[in-house]
């Protein structure tokens, strides 16, 4: 573009910039760019997480190395603390408040020891997700990856540990004359169903620690609470026959309750389907979906949040 001067000179000016008046929005979607480390949609998140399965896998089983790495008796810790547990358990509710309520020691023990091993399951993944973020702060803030691999590789290294605590479990079981039959098949569907709730909560959990670590110091007392309410030391319909029936059934239908009564059936050739609540398999189910998939969406949304300010 030229105009002619006062002197009839010709002046020559700048043609206008192409993106000239566009605003910073218009910009951005005119050369494909994005927000850095905005939350992607729902889908393309499950097919990063996806993507990121080897490395999911392989922080759970470092973490679990880790873990007792300093101690002389190394991973043999990770059977002998719930062992332990269970054995202080038993002096106190078996022994001194008599909370077997006229169980054998056959089938109190084994009882006793599964509630322990499968609520720790849970206690353990809840404490993890509390930290998966906060404590986790330097690889999230120097690493662009999904932060659900987080907590979900913490639920899966409570899961590893369960599994080795597993074979004592079973040693246990057949030393007290409870010997494997098809009923030990429902293993399998019931540690599947708990992991899926645990990684749930492990996900809700994690969110909310992200954004209030004072929690992991809170948690504690609230699972030593959900503990004592979920019969771990004491079959709920046997302790609380003499109180009010909502009671009981409202203790029997939490969570905890439901995957540890589940697989004291498996395992337990006296603990039958009469200690159990109705429709107990479809409550173990629904627990499962509603917390894998709400924790799932829950975490989710806050993606963008993590490891900022």
């Amino acid at each position: 573009m030229s105009e002619t001067t006062h002197d009839a000179t010709v002046a020559v000016s700048a043609p206008a910039a192409p993106d000239e008046g566009l605003t910073a929005r218009e910009l951005a979607a005119k050369y494909g760019l994005s927000v850095s480390g905005a939350r992607p949609s729902l889908i393309e998140y499950v097919r990063q997480l996806w993507g990121r399965r080897h490395f999911i896998i392989a922080f759970s089983q470092a973490k679990l190395t880790a873990q007792y790495s300093q101690a002389k008796l190394g991973q043999l810790w990770q059977v002998a603390t719930p062992l332990l547990n269970a054995a202080v358990y038993f002096f106190i509710f078996g022994l001194l408040l008599e909370a077997d309520r006229g169980m054998s020691r056959e089938v109190y023990i084994p009882f006793l020891v599964t509630g322990v091993f499968v609520f720790t399951f849970t206690q353990s993944s809840v404490m993890a997700g509390v930290r998966a973020i906060s404590g986790n702060l330097g690889l999230v803030r120097a690493l662009h990856f999904p932060r659900a691999s987080l907590p979900i590789s913490f639920a899966l290294q409570q899961l590893q540990q369960l599994l080795f605590s597993m074979i004592v479990l079973f040693a246990i079981a057949v030393g007290f004359g409870h010997y494997p039959d098809l009923s030990w098949l429902l293993i399998v569907p019931v540690l599947a169903l708990q992991f899926c709730f645990n990684t749930g909560l492990a996900l809700i959990m994690a969110r909310a620690g992200a954004k209030t670590p004072d929690l992991a110091q809170l948690m504690p007392f609230v699972m030593r609470t959900w503990m004592y309410a979920s019969g771990v030391m004491f079959s709920i319909p046997i302790f609380l026959e003499d109180k009010p029936d909502w009671i009981s059934n409202v203790l029997q239908w939490n969570p905890a309750a439901i995957y540890m009564d589940l697989m004291r059936f498996a395992l337990m050739n006296d603990y039958g389907s009469e200690y159990l609540p109705d429709h107990v398999w479809a409550a173990a189910g629904g627990w499962a979906v509603l917390f894998a998939l709400g924790g799932f969406v829950y975490f989710w949304k806050a993606e963008e949040r993590y490891g900022r300010g």
